[in-house]
């Protein structure tokens, strides 16, 4: 006996017709998990901690903007600038560097020189050149 069906394709297909990539496939799922939680959270379906959480972190971004406004246009204090405001502010360096900024300021303390800043795992003397004219302490 020949089965005369088609093989059902069951792979998930983007707008414009390829087959998505595992890792598509998982950012597809995140942000569809997402989303849910946005609009449960606009619905009012998670409970009170959640919502102080989200307030606080919307606090912390309009300081942190508060903070970057202050500064002269093109200055980035790497004292207290967050991980966004370095990678948006500093030439060279993205998010995952900006993050291991903070994360040395937060174990070694304020900067105390723009040379210090070469310290943080890698950040050469090329990239603190390149930045030095945009970099503050203050």
């Amino acid at each position: 006996m020949i089965n005369d069906k088609p093989k059902r394709d069951n792979a998930r297909r983007s707008t414009d017709g390829r087959q998505l990539t595992r890792r598509e496939g998982r950012r597809y799922a995140a942000f569809i998990a997402l989303l849910f939680l946005g609009l449960a959270a606009a619905s009012g379906g998670l409970h009170a901690r959640q919502d102080a959480t989200v307030a606080s972190v919307a606090a912390v971004d309009s300081a942190a903007v508060a903070s970057t406004d202050a500064m002269e246009p093109g200055a980035v204090n790497i004292n207290t600038a967050d991980a966004r405001a370095l990678a948006a502010g500093l030439t060279g360096i993205g998010v995952v560097r900006a993050e291991e900024i903070v994360r040395y300021r937060e174990t070694y303390g304020p900067f105390s020189t723009v040379e210090e800043l070469a310290e943080v795992t890698g950040i050469g003397k090329s990239t603190l050149d390149n930045n030095r004219s945009r970099i503050t302490l203050e």
